[in-house]
């Protein structure tokens, strides 16, 4: 009886064992099998042997993983203190490196990224990281990459996802955009009056240079008011017709003889003596 008793249990434990000797490595998985504690060869997809006891495997996930990187207090090289939110997009491409060459890849992946996030963003100035987030977002991606390089990791992107200011910068930024749009109605004001006035000066020079080219401007002027309602009508005198009038004002004035010129010989003439 304690034979078969004896027995069962040892078929049992083969039974265990034979079960947990088969491996199922996935198709996005591949498997750092070990014996002895020495690396023996990367386990591929599929139905794969570990012996129990003498042989250990760890299991890699080889997609791309998505981290939300926490929010890191940093200051800008303008002394300017910001808040940045970040995503890391990495992948492992060799699951050997990934096991041998660091502990929890994953974890040291997210602690070098933060670190570098806090570095490039205090060496630019507060405009740039505003404005430059994917040049910016492309050279954390660089130097991530660079650095887990020999842990067989793949940096894929890293991206910005917002930018936190203080409530004093925002304002001061606020009262920057509108003065900036001040300043550029003024000029585009500015610029459209320099354009009206040379249109205008170019207008006169034309109407100056054509013979009989004012006359027709008057009249077309005229046409335009005559279908007006308004019973007030204006009606444009050229200069040169008035400088023209002057003109004969003054050459009347010049030939109308003196009064008082012609009545003086008579008078010396009579008190003269006999």
């Amino acid at each position: 009886m304690i034979m078969y008793t004896v027995l069962g249990v040892l078929a049992f434990v083969a039974a265990v064992l034979v079960l947990r000797t088969f491996k199922v490595v996935k198709e996005y998985e591949r498997g750092v099998k070990f014996m002895l504690g020495k690396f023996v060869a990367v386990l591929e997809p599929g139905l794969r042997t570990v012996i129990p006891f003498i042989q250990s495997w760890e299991r890699v996930d080889m997609r791309v993983k998505a981290v939300d990187l926490p929010r890191q207090e940093s200051i800008t090289r303008d002394n300017v203190t910001v808040e940045v939110d970040a995503v890391i997009y990495y992948r492992v491409r060799d699951a050997k490196k990934a096991i041998l060459e660091v502990e929890e890849y994953s974890y040291a992946v997210e602690q070098l990224a933060q670190t570098t996030m806090r570095n490039i963003v205090g060496e630019v100035d507060l405009d740039a990281l505003l404005a430059e987030r994917e040049r910016i977002s492309r050279q954390i991606r660089e130097i991530i990459d660079e650095a887990t390089d020999p842990w067989g990791i793949e940096v894929q992107s890293v991206e910005l996802k917002d930018i936190i200011l203080a409530e004093n910068m925002k304002r001061v930024i606020a009262r920057q955009a509108e003065a900036e749009r001040e300043r550029r109605a003024v000029t585009i004001q500015a610029e459209g009056e320099l354009e009206a006035a040379q249109n205008m000066a170019d207008a006169a020079n034309t109407l100056n240079d054509e013979e009989g080219a004012l006359h027709l401007r008057t009249l077309q002027t005229l046409n335009s008011l005559s279908s007006d309602d308004s019973n007030t009508v204006i009606f444009a005198v050229p200069a040169e017709a008035l400088r023209a009038l002057e003109g004969i004002g003054a050459d009347d004035d010049a030939a109308s003889p003196d009064d008082g010129s012609s009545v003086s010989a008579p008078a010396s003439s009579v008190g003269a003596p006999e």
